[in-house]
């Protein structure tokens, strides 16, 4: 996995992908990140790459040449996606992040200031995303966040390949608690069933508790869940503890 990123400050993204597990990705090679700055690109003399918006307004805007010749110098491969970060992009999930997990590349465009100017949104052809409805500065930290998702599921950079299918959001639902030494705590003590050995009533133990937890936090990813084609096994749990 490819991921390039048109940055007005590249060392954002650089720097920030110099720890842990995206770290380790970058040197076993599981992933390359190249940061570009659009500045590069400016044909004015200043490296300006914004200016006053048509019609008046507060801010400046991104200008097209900089950002759209950055773009055209990046070499594309067959199977790759664009993305603009934007606040007015569909908001970024697990199953977007999954999707982008099977490309070979992924390109990302940060925004600063006001905005884009609107037709490096058209020329691009790139996918809005957001990060949720707030806005920030700019662009590179929801781009981070991204990075990171994608990353994490690329095969073998967690190490173990199933831990990412246990994460919250990965099938719908949210995960399961998770407890550690000591087995007792202040009054409190960790499942017996955890400590059973008995890894079937573990598993059962573990999905009925993705139920439940999702049913008291997220009850819209619950009902969600429940519209989607079911396993037996969940369909087992669901009508055994009548939750369906």
């Amino acid at each position: 996995m490819r991921f390039d990123v048109l940055s007005l400050f590249p060392d954002t993204i650089t720097s920030a992908c110099n720890f842990s597990i995206i770290k380790r990705a970058l040197t076993e090679n599981k992933i390359e990140i190249n940061a570009i700055n659009p500045r590069d690109f400016s044909l004015d003399k200043h490296k300006k790459v914004d200016d006053t918006p048509y019609g008046g307004g507060a801010g400046m805007l991104l200008s097209c040449q900089p950002y759209l010749d950055a773009l055209k110098s990046i070499e594309k491969k067959e199977n790759s996606a664009a993305i603009i970060m934007s606040p007015q992009g569909k908001t970024f999930n697990q199953e977007m992040a999954k999707e982008f997990a099977a490309k070979e590349q992924i390109i990302i465009i940060c925004g600063h200031y006001e905005g884009f100017d609107e037709r490096i949104i058209e020329k691009s052809e790139a996918i809005e995303v957001s990060i949720g409805d707030f806005v920030l500065t700019g662009g590179e930290f929801p781009a981070l966040c991204i990075i990171d998702s994608i990353t994490r599921l690329q095969k073998g950079v967690l190490g173990d390949d199933e831990s990412a299918e246990y994460d919250s959001h990965y099938d719908g639902l949210l995960e399961h608690p998770h407890y550690t030494k000591p087995r007792e705590y202040d009054g409190l003590t960790v499942p017996e069933v955890l400590v059973s050995g008995h890894h079937e009533n573990i598993k059962e133990w573990r999905r009925l508790q993705q139920f439940l937890v999702t049913k008291k936090k997220r009850p819209d990813l619950f009902e969600k869940f429940l519209k989607t084609k079911l396993s037996d096994f969940d369909k087992m749990i669901l009508k055994k503890n009548n939750l369906f």
